[in-house]
């Protein structure tokens, strides 16, 4: 059986299962998982979502908003171009 086969196999349970072993290093009968057991896990949880999720939904997923290109932060922020001078307390 080949990766895809793989995937194509893991259920909604297995998914959680194996993304919940990634999250704690441990399998659910508390063993510890090995660092090639907890790689293949995540291989097989980052495939699973590019295959079954929505961009939105997938481990690792970082929402940056809805900003323009080039748009500043909210109008209390200001933005100088200058230099400025760091001064270090003791």
């Amino acid at each position: 059986m080949d990766f895809e086969q793989l995937v194509d196999n893991i259920t909604p349970a297995i998914y959680e299962g194996l993304k919940r072993a990634v999250e704690i290093g441990k399998w659910p009968d508390g063993r510890v998982l090995t660092v090639e057991q907890r790689e293949h896990c995540m291989a097989g949880v980052i495939a699973y979502d590019l295959k079954m999720q929505d961009e939105t939904e997938r481990v690792g997923y970082i929402d940056r908003g809805k900003k323009a290109e080039g748009e500043m932060c909210g109008e209390d922020h200001r933005h100088d171009d200058g230099d400025q001078i760091l001064k270090w307390a003791e």
